[in-house]
């Protein structure tokens, strides 16, 4: 009967090679199994240990990238309200101007104005 390898999850293919690669060099490191020497077992092990050093890199770039947006995006949305302040101050531009509605607000014209009123007609009833 052959083995049947069965596909696991990266954290659990982690600890099979920790816990094989231990276990070989701890009790029989002169041994060879399956036609490998711990030193060529290691060679198979090597790419994926170095692909795991590599995605816990990028991890920790890419929170540090979004740590470095969130501190931008602060910086921006204080000096965007600036900047929108300023055109609603504007005496040639204001609520109602065309810049104002490009930045994506709604100008004053175009807003409702709240209020309403109940139909007075009544519904006939059937």
């Amino acid at each position: 009967k052959g083995i049947h390898i069965m596909p696991r999850n990266p954290k659990s293919n982690e600890e099979k090679m920790d816990r094989m690669l231990n276990g070989w060099e701890t009790l029989r490191p002169d041994k060879s199994f399956g036609g490998m020497t711990l030193a060529q077992f290691k060679a198979v092990v090597a790419p994926s240990k170095a692909a795991r050093a590599r995605i816990a890199d990028l991890d920790d770039q890419r929170m540090e990238a979004v740590a470095e947006r969130e501190k931008a995006d602060e910086v921006f949305l204080a000096k965007a309200q600036q900047v929108v302040n300023g055109v609603l101050a504007d005496p040639e531009e204001g609520p109602d101007s065309p810049l104002y509605e490009s930045f994506g607000y709604t100008p004053d014209r175009d807003r409702e104005s709240g209020l309403t009123r109940k139909s007075s007609k009544k519904k006939p009833t059937e």
